[in-house]
């Protein structure tokens, strides 16, 4: 569980677009084996230390006739941002992929001292 020790709680989200293979043949959906897709997100605000990120497909285009696989992870959070990250593999045939993120965090006080290396 992650304390968050003051009352400036900061809530970001999005909905990003991973890829979009099936018209132009990408390997998502033509390829085999193990797969990936990341996307850089960034917050709309800093927050003072790595927030709590949650992912989910929001949209999942895929072909029936094949085993349907797929891993979603938040990966290198920090304060400024995260990757969204799909994996797949196998014969798996993904045509497309939209997924959904929310960050819970805490913000930081007007009156914090900022230290810089």
């Amino acid at each position: 569980m992650k304390r968050i020790r003051n009352n400036h709680v900061g809530v970001d989200q999005g909905d990003e677009v991973l890829f979009s293979d099936f018209e132009d043949g990408g390997d998502m959906w033509t390829g085999n084996g193990p797969r990936e897709r990341r996307k850089l997100v960034k917050f709309s605000a800093r927050y003072r230390v790595p927030p709590s990120v949650h992912v989910s497909l929001s949209l999942w285009d895929m072909d029936t006739q094949a085993n349907l696989r797929a891993e979603v992870v938040a990966e290198e959070v920090t304060n400024l941002g995260f990757h969204l990250v799909f994996r797949t593999w196998g014969d798996s045939r993904i045509a497309r992929v939209r997924m959904s993120w929310l960050a819970i965090g805490e913000l930081g006080f007007a009156d914090d001292w900022v230290i810089e290396d």
